[in-house]
């Protein structure tokens, strides 16, 4: 089956993720830049069909040669999913400079660019492959105080379509899954209240429900599924 690449997968959304492609049978690299336990738990969680693979994947010379170590180690990548995240700070439209709009497109433009570079050789020559990029619901509703994140996640979803229509020939999907507010980590603390009045289906969703929309775009069952976007948010956004 070759394996699948999940990128920031120490913790959250990553972590559900990683483990969740392994349980369809995938042998899973567990990419991460900084929280070594984090990863390496992660890893024990999954087992045998893990590999924890440190590099900076908005770095070009870093993705070449993690990607390289992968091929070896591991086998060739057949899944990417591309989930790194930075630093998301809000702030008035006033305050925000080109530099942290560059922020975000370092990791929602440049890093899937990278990836898809290293891997597209390896790709190419199996006659398939798929890219899962990671979004973010805010792409459609324009949250406030956020555009530099907003408008990198809505640029993340042109490269979906874009790279869907130019890589299709060639066997390769590519896909977007919009998360909405899914608590992890990072929530801690966080008072939701509010948002989950707004959803539809009346409670938030968790890390697994994000996993389980990647683990579809990753199976079989959506080998005719190209150029799409998946908003996982409980109704939060309608399409």
């Amino acid at each position: 089956m070759g394996c699948a690449l999940v990128t920031g997968a120490s913790r959250g959304l990553g972590a559900a993720v990683a483990e969740r492609l392994a349980a369809d049978g995938w042998k899973v690299v567990v990419n991460y830049a900084h929280d070594t336990a984090g990863a390496t738990a992660v890893a024990e969680r999954i087992g045998e069909a893990a590999h924890v693979a440190r590099f900076d994947v908005t770095d070009e010379e870093s993705v070449a040669r993690g990607v390289a170590e992968i091929r070896e180690q591991v086998g060739p990548i057949g899944i990417v999913v591309n989930n790194a995240t930075g630093p998301q700070p809000m702030m008035p439209i006033e305050k925000q400079t080109w530099q942290d709009h560059l922020d975000q497109l370092v990791f929602f433009v440049k890093a899937p660019l990278l990836l898809l570079h290293a891997v597209l050789p390896d790709m190419r020559a199996a006659g398939g492959g798929r890219i899962i990029n990671i979004g973010s619901e805010v792409a459609d509703l324009g949250n406030p105080d956020f555009g530099h994140y907003v408008s990198a996640k809505a640029a993340m979803h042109g490269l979906t379509r874009s790279w869907a229509r130019e890589l299709g020939s060639l066997g390769i999907t590519v896909n977007t899954v919009e998360p909405g507010w899914i608590p992890v980590e990072r929530h801690a603390g966080d008072d939701w209240s509010d948002y989950q009045a707004r959803l539809p289906l009346g409670h938030m969703g968790v890390p697994m429900d994000v996993a389980e929309a990647v683990a579809f775009l990753a199976s079989p069952g959506a080998r005719f599924i190209t150029g799409q976007r998946l908003a996982v948010n409980g109704g939060n956004t309608l399409s």
